[in-house]
Formats: structure tokens, C-alpha cells, sequence
């Protein structure tokens, strides 16, 4: 019997969650589509979305692979990545964890674009210590002001979608070509971010 980690991620993908991928068409006016579709394949903003069965715990947990309905309320609702409850949040904001890339721009990451939804104090604790991700430096960030802007998805070609996905993109859902993308993650921007000491808040939540 394989072995299982302490910890699956709420948003982590199951392969007992995996689905026979549907037939990709084009609809006029509306852009690419399912057949056979249901009003379960788009959210409120009519964006198309990833099929997938909800069997969270049955099978094997796949860490590379997120799961886009688990992923995508916990953005709308700010819960945590890793246990599935409320994210933290105090007077300067949401906490969210981040690879450590203050050398992209000035003010970083201000207005980024996020996919991975923000955590609880003690599940960030452990992420630091067991993501590979975070391993190699991280930025702990409280987020004021995190909207949902848009969605990461699979782009298709608007005058030939049958021939499959074209590349992977962000897109917001202001931009009319998200009627070509297939989503699978939701994408949240970050906005009013201050760093914060990860360790010390950790510290004080222990002394509490």
C-alpha cells in the first residue's frame, strides 16, 4: 500500500476526480463550449470551466494538479490553500504566501495577480517548512484589498477551437477573448499588501 503524506491540500487535485475530457465546440456569440453542456460548466460571469467530480480523499492525491472548483471557492471566499477553513486575517489584511520576487517591479507585489488562495496561520507555518515552493524563499503578505479579477485557463484558437488549446494565459473578465478560455484556476489580484513577519505572528498566536 503507498503511503500518504501528513498533509493533502484542500485545493490538491484526487485522481478518483479525474473526468473522460468532453468535446470542445464553438457556440456563436458565446465562444467555445462544451457539447453536451450544463450550467455547471460556467461560473456567474459565464466562463467556461475545467470539468471535474468532487471525490475529495478517494484515490491518490496529485500535488502538481489543482482542483478548479475547490481552487475557485476558496478564492471567492478566502479560505485557507491547505486545511479549507478561514484564511487569517487581521487589521493589515488577508494572509497570503508568495515566492519571493520583490525584484520583479517597484512595489511588488502590489497588483499581482495570484492563484493560489491565501492560508490560516498554522497552515502557513507548515508550508513554509514542507512546500518546495516556498522552501527557496518566500514573502509572507497581508492583503487589504483582494479582488477576483479574472482567470487561468486554456486559450483556444476562436477560428478553429476543435484543434485543441493553444497556450496557457491569465485573462481578466474584462477582456472579451476570455470567451475562448477554458479556466482553471481563479485568479485574484492582490491589492494594499504589507509585509509582514511570518515567524513573529506565529510567535504571538502561540503566546495568545
Amino acid at each position: 500500500m503507498n503511503s500518504r503524506p501528513d498533509t493533502v491540500p484542500y485545493i490538491t487535485g484526487w485522481t478518483a476526480e479525474r473526468v473522460k475530457s468532453p468535446i470542445v465546440t464553438a457556440r456563436p456569440a458565446v465562444g467555445v463550449a462544451y457539447v453536451g453542456e450544463d450550467p455547471f460548466d460556467r461560473d456567474l460571469q459565464g466562463v467556461l470551466w475545467s470539468r471535474t467530480l468532487l471525490r475529495q480523499g478517494h484515490g491518490r492525491p496529485e500535488f502538481s494538479r489543482v482542483h478548479p472548483l475547490r481552487q475557485r471557492r476558496a478564492m471567492r471566499k478566502l479560505l485557507c490553500q491547505v486545511c479549507g477553513g478561514p484564511a487569517d486575517r487581521n487589521e493589515h489584511g488577508v494572509l497570503w504566501l508568495l515566492g519571493d520576487h520583490r525584484d520583479d517591479w517597484p512595489n511588488w507585489p502590489e497588483g499581482m495577480g495570484a492563484t493560489h488562495p491565501p492560508l490560516c496561520l498554522p497552515c502557513a507555518g507548515k508550508s513554509v517548512r514542507a512546500c518546495p515552493h516556498l522552501t527557496r524563499g518566500f514573502a509572507a503578505v497581508r492583503v487589504k484589498d483582494p479582488r477576483v479579477k479574472g482567470v487561468y485557463g486554456a486559450r483556444y484558437n476562436p477560428f478553429n477551437p476543435f484543434l485543441g488549446p493553444i497556450e496557457d494565459v491569465t485573462v481578466s473578465y474584462l477582456d472579451p477573448a476570455i470567451r475562448w478560455v477554458i479556466a482553471s484556476q481563479l485568479v485574484t489580484g492582490l491589492h494594499g499588501c504589507t509585509f509582514v513577519d511570518l515567524e513573529a505572528e506565529l510567535t504571538a498566536q502561540a503566546g495568545r
